[in-house]
């Protein structure tokens, strides 16, 4: 009997190693891989390049039904309304108001609507902070992956600095900390652990250690799916 093509829901914090893991893991099993923090990046890209205030309920839903995203099969790049905005939606400036706009009921309704028609056929994994809770709350397994503040600065810090930006150690300690923050404490959808998540803690691993965990866990669960 072939293997089941598994829904596979990852949240956590910012920087804790979530997507790397869902990427990783997601090449390994030859499944899908849906980046929903992207997604939420490029919906608020696309608010500053059109000057919509966020404060503005009406102009935010408007605004829901002007862009579309999309992932190149190619390289997994985010595309917002055909355009590749991958480098741009990394950058300090998007990072600074996704926590922001991705609280607002109406940005959270658009894309979890679309969230869960990319992951309606199981074979995917997706990584954000509602995943488990919310997106797909029937996931078949759900983890949830935590890293301390100083590993999550370091890693964040190096990705910036890879891709060529100038950042300091202690802004990016802040953005973190404030998004923290705001992703645990907002009204819709707040980032919390799923009752029946397992925890990874992944301060202390590197790639292969957290991948090797990640297949494990979905090879347990193939031979015991209760």
């Amino acid at each position: 009997m072939a293997n089941p093509r598994l829904t596979i829901a990852i949240d956590g914090y910012s920087a804790c190693g979530k997507s790397t893991l869902a990427r990783a893991l997601a090449k390994r099993l030859g499944y899908s891989y849906i980046d929903t923090g992207a997604m939420y990046r490029a919906v608020t890209l696309y608010l500053q390049r059109e000057g919509v205030d966020i404060g503005d309920q009406e102009a935010i839903s408007d605004a829901m039904d002007g862009l579309r995203i999309a992932f190149r099969p190619s390289d997994n790049h985010v595309l917002l309304n055909g355009e590749d905005v991958e480098r741009e939606i990394r950058g300090l400036a998007v990072s600074k108001m996704v926590s922001p706009v991705a609280a607002l009921s109406a940005v959270r309704r658009a894309m979890v609507d679309q969230q869960r028609k990319m992951g309606a056929a199981g074979g995917v994994i997706l990584d954000g902070r509602d995943i488990g809770t919310v997106v797909f709350p029937d996931a078949d397994l759900k983890l949830f992956v935590v890293a301390d503040l100083d590993t999550r600065v370091d890693r964040r810090l190096r990705e910036l600095v890879a891709a060529g930006r100038e950042v300091r150690r202690e802004d990016v300690a802040a953005n973190l900390e404030e998004r923290d923050y705001i992703d645990s404490h907002r009204a819709d959808s707040p980032l919390r652990q799923a009752e029946d998540a397992i925890l990874l803690d992944n301060t202390h691993l590197d790639l292969n250690q957290l991948v090797e965990r990640g297949v494990e866990l979905v090879e347990d669960l193939r031979k015991d799916p209760e």
